[in-house]
């Protein structure tokens, strides 16, 4: 999932300094409501300050490709946060610099199960049995902080544990994160792909900054249509972090790609979208297995053995 617009297009800056739930439910709505592919969203610690007054100690930022309309997002973020995050809001013009390394240096690694993700400050922190994975914050997000990452992440580790995939599939590949996790974990091919070139560039180069490179090619493809894609399958194993509209959208191409054994794993959806994003994937024959929740994020994993297969036309 792409959950940052591409560096070289970010031009404007929201910041708001708060406490930890406001800054996380800031970020998820603007990812929520603006177009993924030209805003970009992150809630982090702050370096711990030397100022003693100072009670702030995280930090929403979201960067703009066009400029924001300023007061319409003090009312968005006035009606899901108050006024006080309203009033705190602080606009700017992004200068020529690396502005995703800046947000993203003081970020901690993230760990799900064996699997830690991290900057290339932190390239000391995987400990001897981890698979750690560097995710270059030059390029975008998807960093594993994010709620739907972090939920996909945790998905794969405790699949790992009761089986072995055939053939894995990553629809949405945004950063590569896991598509790399898995083909490091496993040491196969990972297929992947992402509607948006410069998320599928950011993959690639995380897979060679990752070692993953022989096994992780990703292609640009709007959900399974690429034949690279097509001729991999058909999957046992198939992530697609994206957004719920798309995912329910995706339901026949991905079952059509599926093996009648294949577990999904599901994310980039809130939890009022849950309930429509399964209806579309019963109809495909799927069911759920396990779900989580992660910063108001749900992760879902849909296995073969659900509703008999019947044609979506009317999913919007």
């Amino acid at each position: 999932m792409l959950e940052g617009l591409p560096p070289n297009g970010a031009a404007w800056l929201m910041r708001l300094e708060t406490d930890e739930a406001t800054a996380r439910l800031v970020a998820d709505t603007i990812v929520e409501t603006f177009d993924p592919t030209e805003t970009a969203a992150a809630a982090f610690e702050k370096t711990p300050s030397t100022d003693s007054w100072k009670t702030e100690e995280w930090v929403a930022e979201v960067y703009f490709g066009p400029e924001p309309d300023e007061e319409m997002i003090r009312d968005l973020v006035r009606t899901v946060a108050g006024d006080a995050a309203a009033d705190g809001l602080l606009f700017g013009r992004v200068s020529e610099q690396d502005w995703v390394a800046a947000s993203l240096e003081g970020l901690a690694p993230v760990r799900a199960g064996r699997f830690l993700v991290h900057g290339s400050h932190d390239r000391t922190a995987p400990r001897e049995n981890d698979i750690g994975l560097e995710i270059e914050a030059a390029l975008a997000f998807g960093t594993g902080h994010h709620g739907t990452t972090l939920g996909c992440l945790k998905a794969l580790d405790a699949i790992s544990k009761r089986r072995r995939p055939n053939r894995i599939l990553d629809i949405g590949t945004g950063t590569g994160v896991l598509a790399i996790a898995a083909a490091r974990l496993w040491r196969k091919p990972v297929a992947a792909g992402d509607i948006d070139p410069v998320s599928t560039e950011a993959a690639a180069a995380n897979a060679r900054l990752n070692g993953a490179s022989p096994w992780v090619k990703p292609v640009t493809a709007r959900g399974t249509m690429h034949p690279a894609l097509r001729q991999g399958g058909p999957y046992d194993l198939i992530f697609a972090n994206i957004l719920a509209k798309p995912l329910r959208l995706l339901a026949p191409q991905i079952a059509a790609v599926a093996t009648h054994d294949a577990e999904l794993v599901l994310s980039g959806l809130l939890a009022r979208d849950v309930a429509g994003v399964l209806t579309a994937y019963a109809a495909q024959g799927f069911s759920l297995v396990a779900r989580s929740d992660l910063d108001g994020w749900a992760t879902l994993v849909l296995r073969s053995g659900g509703a008999a297969a019947r044609p979506l036309h009317d999913v919007e």
